[in-house]
């Protein structure tokens, strides 16, 4: 249930923060906005409060055309919950039903589709298939104005049955037609690519995220430079490279596809990569509140927990090698890269590869047990990193020779556990320079852990990291 309250606070301060976490409807207009549209203040009777952007949508209001509701960062609710509402949102979001149906989706969940129906209903306020056409409106929005495809094109990649089917969505959602949506939007694009604007809740430290990655970053599947951070991607219907940047507001995305009907996917995978639906401002404001780690988080406020472009990889490196970011690690991943990734049709750059699926990996035994019983669990369907996160992590500690700080590694980056305070020898040692008590940090010791790790390179002024 929405706090009305809160909800009217944050529409009256324009508050950015509350963008994505509920949609404000205005029944004399016919409109949903995010809370902090800069329109008139509508009058509390003629308000209707939806928790998603689809489910203002079933009721009939569609987007305002002035804060673009669309575009606004996703609910971080469904990124830190583990229940299965949240695990369908996910899912959803990385364009499941458009691939696999309804059927698909209730399949992987566990569940029957009339019970993945009711619970999204009456959570949420809309089915899979409404979640999933509010997606395809946003995806086919994004093609519009990321470049020149004929419309024709945009629908089907967008993943639209037919051209009617995206005419009549397009009308309902966003009251204009395809082509003048495009509009004044649409400009020259290096060729083959797609260039977007990934927006995120301030504040996000974005290159402190991007180097992350690049310290870490695997010859022949990703580099780093010049600020930018580009990886493959292997997407449902064919491979894919991403350059992302800082923006001066948000990430600048640029995607080449093999196909366009991968951009859904693409995109949600971006944001998991570099977390950026997470309500920075608030879990800040909590580590920063403890006298210990305050001084650290007033240090580097934004500052995320990257995720993963793809939860079987990250598992498999995390199994390869303890440190992440040692040469000797990047040098075995890199072997690993070249001797069974799949080569790119279009490589890009020091781009050459995709990370090996792991269907070749349990067949070909690379590089011990254990990397071998994972790849074979992950290959078979008995380890499933999109199960319900207790069950994936008792499967995955239930592996011969899994180690405590590979299954922490795994939980915090492809699983997304916000409250991980990973068993690194380094970690420990800035704890007791502090003298601080993690447990003080619960349900944010991911983030924790963020700050403790750049600790040991810069360690604060004053006198809390030495007491």
């Amino acid at each position: 249930m929405i706090d009305e309250e809160v909800a009217f606070a944050a529409m009256e301060s324009r508050d950015p923060r509350f963008d994505g976490w509920f949609y404000v409807a205005v029944t004399t207009t016919g409109i949903y906005c995010r809370p902090s549209c800069p329109a008139v203040m509508p009058k509390p009777g003629n308000v209707r409060l939806f928790p998603t952007a689809a489910a203002a949508q079933v009721n009939g209001f569609r987007a305002c055309k002035r804060c673009r509701p669309d575009t606004a960062p996703g609910s971080p609710e469904w990124n830190t919950r583990t229940d299965l509402v949240s695990r369908a949102m996910r899912l959803i979001a990385d364009g499941v039903v458009d691939r696999e149906g309804v059927a698909g989706l209730a399949a992987r969940l566990g569940y029957s589709p009339r019970q993945v129906h009711r619970q999204l209903v009456a959570e949420v306020g809309a089915g899979p298939q409404a979640l999933a056409r509010t997606q395809r409106a946003q995806t086919a929005r994004m093609l519009l104005e990321a470049g020149a495809l004929p419309v024709s094109d945009v629908a089907f990649a967008a993943g639209f049955a037919s051209i009617r089917q995206f005419n009549d969505t397009i009308r309902q959602v966003y009251a204009t037609t395809p082509s003048r949506l495009r509009g004044a939007t649409s400009g020259a694009r290096a060729p083959g690519a797609l260039a977007l604007r990934l927006a995120y809740r301030p504040p996000m430290d974005v290159a402190a995220a991007l180097d992350h990655l690049g310290a870490r970053a695997v010859p022949g599947i990703e580099a780093h430079g010049d600020g930018a951070y580009r990886r493959s991607l292997a997407l449902p219907h064919g491979a894919g490279v991403v350059t992302l940047r800082p923006g001066a507001d948000h990430v600048a995305c640029e995607l080449r596809l093999e196909d366009l009907r991968d951009l859904t996917a693409a995109v949600q995978r971006c944001r998991r990569l570099l977390d950026l639906d997470a309500d920075q401002q608030a879990i800040d404001a909590f580590l920063g509140a403890d006298p210990r780690l305050g001084p650290l988080v007033a240090r580097r406020p934004g500052l995320r927990v990257p995720g993963c472009a793809d939860p079987a990889e990250l598992a498999i490196r995390a199994v390869l090698g303890r440190r992440p970011r040692a040469a000797g690690t990047r040098a075995r991943l890199a072997t690993l890269v070249s001797t069974y990734g799949k080569p790119l049709a279009r490589p890009f750059g020091e781009i050459t590869h995709l990370f090996p699926d792991v269907t070749t990996l349990a067949e070909a035994d690379p590089a011990g047990h254990t990397l071998l019983e994972l790849a074979r669990a992950l290959a078979d369907g008995t380890i499933r990193l999109d199960d319900d996160p207790h069950r994936v992590r008792d499967r995955l500690g239930a592996l011969p020779g899994m180690s405590r700080w590979a299954l922490a590694y795994i939980r915090m980056r492809a699983l997304g556990d916000p409250d991980v305070l990973l068993p690194d020898r380094a970690v420990r040692q800035a704890v007791r320079r502090l003298g601080a008590l993690p447990d003080r940090w619960r349900p944010w010791r991911s983030y924790a852990t963020r700050h403790l790790e750049l600790m040991r390179r810069a360690p604060p002024a004053g006198g809390a990291a030495g007491s």
